[in-house]
């Protein structure tokens, strides 16, 4: 019956307090406000009525001072609103250098993930409590939308795009993942959990299960195999761009654009390789389209951000 009435889906990162704050801040002042005009409401209707002796012969047409109040304080409030929640949204895409990565890959019907030490998991997602998290996601078919309602972070998926939320679990628990994207006849089944742990208990579920190299040690071996070491290794003699530090360096382009490097500048760079070609060098760089998988490209991405500082 609680979990009927219950008013909030529990509070278990920092951005569900902020939230929280902001939500109960606007719901209070609009309460305040509410309550205030029903109060000058029956007071009129009570002091003005039909009935009531009062002087109606010189009521006020104007007052200056009351029209600005009514109008200027109304607009500061919802301006300040505004503001206030612009911030808190930004600091959903701000991860500190120490923040734990975990790549995700929305499929129909299911969420895979993948921690920096190489472990996978499908529909669960282990999560430290009290450290900085850092989820890179993306989606192999459709738009899925990731909604974790205890953490209030909720994120669209789009295929062939790379975004990210940080946050930090505040409290030990399970809790629900859900897609809030229509995404298919299954979507309604597309459901998994949320586990935060203790610091101990993390690092002993992260060192168990079967051993696998770690996904930067997994993306080097990636990067061999599909024969990008040829070309964009120091060492390499051919004439192509040097990838170590690449992420969230400035990439001037041979179309004089000039972007920051980020996950989806690289998947690009291995897909669709003609879209932003680097100034200085010429586009002869072949598709790797359906030769790999997502989670490859994201073991590539991982390896290539561990070649240089962030």
């Amino acid at each position: 019956m609680n979990a009927l009435i219950q008013f909030s889906p529990g509070t278990a990162s920092d951005v569900a307090q902020r939230a929280n704050v902001l939500f109960f801040t606007v719901l209070g002042i609009t309460a305040f406000v509410a309550v205030g005009i029903f109060a000058v409401a029956a007071f009129f209707i009570v002091r003005y009525r039909a009935s009531a002796v009062v002087d109606r012969s010189a009521p006020p047409l104007r007052n200056a001072w009351l029209e600005t109040a009514w109008i200027g304080i109304p607009l500061a409030i919802f301006l300040a609103f505004g503001v206030w929640g612009a911030y808190d949204y930004s600091e959903l895409f701000r991860s500190p250098p120490q923040a734990v990565p975990v790549y995700i890959v929305a499929k129909q019907w299911m969420w895979k993930l993948q921690h920096a030490n190489g472990r996978r998991e499908i529909d669960e997602l282990h999560l430290p409590l009290g450290r900085p998290v850092r989820l890179i996601m993306t989606s192999q078919d459709v738009i899925h939308s990731f909604f974790a309602p205890a953490l209030r972070v909720k994120q669209d998926l789009v295929p062939g795009r790379y975004t990210s939320l940080s946050f930090t679990p505040t409290a030990k628990g399970e809790y629900p993942l859900l897609c809030a994207e229509y995404c298919g006849t299954e979507h309604s089944h597309m459901a998994g959990r949320i586990i935060v742990m203790d610091e101990q208990s993390y690092s002993k579920w992260l060192a168990g299960g079967t051993a696998v190299p770690g996904l930067a040690s997994r993306g080097f071996e990636l990067f061999r195999r599909f024969g990008c070491s040829g070309c964009h290794s120091t060492q390499s003699s051919v004439h192509a761009p040097d990838l170590t530090g690449l992420i969230g360096r400035t990439v001037h382009l041979s179309d004089g654009r000039a972007i920051v490097a980020d996950e989806t500048y690289v998947r690009d760079s291995i897909l669709l390789p003609k879209k932003d070609v680097a100034a200085g060098f010429e586009p002869i760089m072949p598709s790797f389209a359906g030769q790999i998988s997502e989670e490859d490209i994201a073991a590539i991405i991982h390896y290539i951000r561990s070649t240089g500082a962030r």
